[in-house]
């Protein structure tokens, strides 16, 4: 499960409220699933990156299974501060989960913001946002049975088409004792819409706690925007990271030394090839012609991909 337990253990004595302290807007790597893993989180936090996000972890099953545990969340002594971010709808649940990654990580975070239809159905994910006093009641829980103070409990919000209901839920939930909010600012229903920054911006002047501006985050610019217009303590980006890991750095698209990096990584990592690849795909979108992309995007083994980076851009 652990790269080095100990190591993780000895090294994990950050707080990552200390960021939100500090007076500058936090940069934060979204969780994505199969994206947000260790190999990914080392290359963003090379380039800026103040705070990371495991992918989302459904709480059941990580803390009845050993396999779940070992396959779904991996750390090392360099991967600091990081959040565990669970999926889960029972405060015992959750409770048990983040007792089992306490040792290792800065906190975990409650998904009320994933609108994928099995997570609705399971009563998982965005759901939660119809649920005010379950949201309180998990956060209270956890607030109540970690020993250490420095452990922090955040939730990942959508809007409600009323915000007021959205303010109430914040509010509920800072009572609770939660350490910040992310809002992503579209309603469930909502996809590629616009991203509503006032409705961000209400949230943050409702609330006396850290507010996390997330949605539609493109490049360092996009990010200074938005801090401008909601006035959010941080900003948390998804796919604009994996489209440039190096965003937060302040290029404007992926530099190659990047790449190179990412080669490195994830070949230190062991990361599998379709992951490996994937995140190739993603980082050369911007730099590549349609004709390199037919031609990069069907290799099929590492040794494919290493020759091809080679001869055409030296990597």
């Amino acid at each position: 499960m652990i790269g080095d337990i100990t190591e993780a253990k000895e090294c994990r004595r950050k707080d990552p409220m200390d960021l939100f302290r500090s007076g500058q807007v936090v940069k934060i790597c979204a969780p994505m699933v199969r994206y947000s893993k260790l190999a990914f989180r080392t290359l963003v936090r090379k380039y800026s990156c103040d705070l990371c996000y495991t992918p989302m972890i459904v709480a059941a099953d990580f803390v009845r299974s050993a396999k779940a545990r070992d396959s779904e969340f991996t750390t090392n002594k360099g991967d600091h501060p990081l959040i565990v971010q669970f999926a889960a709808k029972e405060a015992q649940v959750l409770c048990d989960a983040a007792r089992i990654v306490c040792p290792f990580a800065d906190g975990i975070d409650l998904n009320c913001g994933c609108p994928q239809r099995w997570a609705m159905a399971e009563g998982y994910g965005a759901c939660l946002i119809n649920k005010p006093e379950l949201v309180k009641d998990m956060v209270r829980h956890v607030r109540n049975q970690i020993d250490n103070p420095k452990f922090s409990v955040s939730i990942k919000i959508r809007i409600h088409e009323d915000l007021k209901r959205t303010v109430d839920l914040c509010q509920k939930a800072e009572a609770a004792g939660v350490s910040w909010i992310t809002v992503h600012g579209r309603s469930i229903e909502e996809r590629h819409q616009p991203v509503h920054y006032d409705a961000i911006k209400t949230i943050k002047q409702s609330m006396s706690i850290p507010v996390v501006a997330n949605g539609d985050i493109k490049t360092l610019k996009d990010a200074e925007n938005v801090h401008q217009l909601t006035e959010a303590d941080g900003i948390m980006v998804a796919r604009g990271l994996l489209a440039n890991p190096a965003m937060f750095a302040g290029y404007e698209e992926t530099p190659f030394k990047c790449i190179q990096d990412w080669v490195d990584i994830a070949l230190e990592h062991g990361t599998p090839f379709t992951c490996f690849h994937h995140h190739l795909m993603y980082m050369m979108e911007r730099i590549t012609s349609k004709q390199e992309k037919k031609v990069f995007n069907v290799l099929s083994s590492t040794s494919a991909v290493l020759d091809y980076l080679n001869d055409h851009y030296g990597v």
